[in-house]
């Protein structure tokens, strides 16, 4: 019976295996373009779990991708918390049960305009500690803890897999990532920084997980590691794989941009989107991960310092969940226009040709037959070209779509999708003090303290992230 059992899991493993070549991933022995959209489950309920990710895979989304906060789950030392909000295996089981992969960004460092980065506070205690750098005790209370299962990383990764979550277990989480954009900081660490990018990139292979790990903005990044893209252009700015057995990844294509108490709300077309995701896939690109699908609240205290609440309100779902359209529909018919025609675009060679001074078609032929081709316009002005002897008219800074080389599926500039405009009226009007929740912080009064300090104390340090104030009298 134990080797029947064993040989069962073993074919499942197998049956669920995720690799990659030069062109994209590979699933059960398919290469895959994926659009993947980003929904972190502490930013919303998990009442609006399902409506998010239902609404996400009806816009053609293949992935959900997010962060773990490892300061959300351990706030203190050894107390996990992976309550309500916190519950990430219910989210990934919500959103394998509704037929979609996930990508899983670990950290543990992890920006995200949340509070500490994700840090939790009570690193800032450890003595001789340097955060993100070739450090021992940075690296042993980070992963490799004495106490093997009491380490952040290695726990997530283990009810991962307790879970059979990953998809070499049968699950939906086909790809990982290690650290955060970690070469915009690399160079602050001199000799320190290079070595901690190798001991990540091995740490994270060494906890077999059984689908490929990815750094994203790390040119970089140790075999077998994939460095990915991050920005609003990659199209145009990524210097591509750093080997010719990686694939292209765009995992943070910003749809918006997180805003600052008293800024404006930063607007980003739909047709730029579009345009820029259309010229990634041309340009050979297999994966695109819109940051943020859905942006949703920074609840209490996690937003990063002058973050509003609301973070990304002008992704395709806004910050309630509701679909916020042009983006929304605009993108979902991008989708289907070019997987109407991604057979052929991984298994064709791709091929560029000259229409004008400033327009390119890059061509994807298999046959005679099977074709598909990306006609790309970058003048600020109109124009029409010739096509396989076709005349076929381009919008200023656009791309056309033509999944049989012939007739035009999709524009990224012709928008057909109405506009939404979101309005609001009063659900609830209270009328009483007792109906609503309001925080007070304790005024202390000198003569009742007792922390005396012949130094200017560190808030940090002192409030120990259970404020997000510090009240002192000094001379």
């Amino acid at each position: 019976m134990l080797l029947l059992l064993l040989t069962a899991a073993f074919t499942t493993a197998h049956g669920g295996n995720v690799t990659y070549d030069g062109r994209s991933l590979i699933i059960d022995g398919q290469h895959k373009i994926l659009f993947s959209g980003s929904i972190h489950y502490p930013r919303s309920t998990p009442e609006m779990w399902p409506s998010l990710i239902a609404t996400a895979k009806k816009g053609g989304i293949d992935v959900i991708q997010t962060y773990v906060f490892w300061n959300l789950h351990e706030p203190q030392q050894g107390q996990y918390d992976f309550s309500g909000r916190r519950d990430i295996v219910k989210f990934i089981e919500e959103i394998q049960a509704q037929g979609l992969y996930v990508t899983l960004r670990i950290g543990p460092f992890i920006e995200s305009e949340w509070t500490y980065g994700g840090l939790p506070l009570w690193l800032h205690d450890i003595p001789g500690i340097v955060f993100r750098s070739d450090n021992e005790p940075f690296k042993v209370f980070t992963i490799l803890s004495l106490s093997y299962y009491n380490n952040f990383t290695t726990k997530i990764v283990n009810m991962m897999k307790s879970a059979n979550l990953y998809a070499s277990q049968g699950g939906p989480i086909i790809l990982s990532q290690i650290e955060n954009e970690y070469s915009m900081i690399e160079g602050a660490f001199h000799e320190r920084g290079p070595p901690y990018v190798r001991w990540a990139a091995q740490m994270a292979v060494g906890l077999q997980t059984g689908v490929p790990w990815a750094m994203c903005k790390q040119d970089d990044a140790p075999d077998p590691l994939i460095n990915t893209c991050n920005g609003m252009e990659c199209g145009k700015t990524f210097k591509g794989p750093n080997s010719p057995n990686k694939p292209s990844l765009w995992t943070e294509n910003w749809t918006s941009f997180y805003q600052a108490f008293g800024e404006e709300p930063y607007l980003r077309s739909a047709e730029d989107i579009a345009y820029n995701v259309a010229l990634f896939i041309a340009k050979n690109g297999s994966y695109v991960n819109y940051y943020m699908y859905h942006g949703g609240t920074n609840f209490e205290r996690t937003g990063s310092a002058f973050v509003i609440t609301a973070y990304y309100d002008q992704a395709p779902l806004d910050e309630y969940g509701l679909i916020r359209q042009p983006k929304w529909g605009h993108l979902k018919k991008l989708h289907a226009a070019i997987k109407s025609c991604s057979n052929t675009l991984l298994s064709a060679t791709q091929t560029t040709l000259n229409l004008g001074t400033k327009q390119e078609a890059y061509v994807f032929r298999k046959s005679s037959t099977e074709c598909a081709a990306f006609l790309e316009n970058t003048d600020n002005k109109a124009v029409t070209i010739r096509f396989q002897n076709i005349p076929y008219s381009l919008p200023p800074k656009s791309i056309s779509i033509l999944p049989n080389c012939k007739k035009v599926a999709f524009n990224t500039a012709k928008v057909r999708t109405k506009y939404s405009t979101r309005t609001m009226k009063y659900g609830l009007q209270f009328g009483s003090n007792e109906q609503w929740e309001v925080y007070q912080e304790a005024i202390p009064k000198f003569d009742e303290t007792s922390l005396r300090a012949n130094k200017l104390l560190d808030q940090i340090g002192t409030a120990k992230d259970t404020s997000d104030y510090l009240w002192y009298t000094f001379r």
